[in-house]
């Protein structure tokens, strides 16, 4: 399992929101190929055929949980959006 999965399998159980840093959601949906446009801290992320915006800021060195849970919306609403790129 690569880091990506790891982080990826953490958001989606939902049991640790609270904890995942915020370089690590901003590089998921980098790897997901979200285009991503920085407004201040806001860190704004669009997809062509995701139909939803991910707006993100950082508390500290983590995302935010409501954030997080956003993300994990997404990626269990569009299950077919396409593999991060295997490192």
């Amino acid at each position: 399992m690569g880091k990506w999965d790891g982080i990826r399998d953490r958001i989606l159980s939902g049991n640790s929101d609270t904890n995942i840093r915020f370089v690590d959601l901003r590089g998921l949906l980098k790897k997901y190929r979200f285009q991503e446009r920085v407004r201040g801290d806001h860190f704004i992320f669009t997809r062509s055929d995701v139909v939803e915006i991910i707006n993100i800021q950082p508390r500290g060195a983590n995302a935010k949980p409501y954030q997080v849970a956003q993300v994990r919306r997404i990626l269990t609403k569009y299950p077919n959006l396409e593999e991060p790129d295997v490192q």
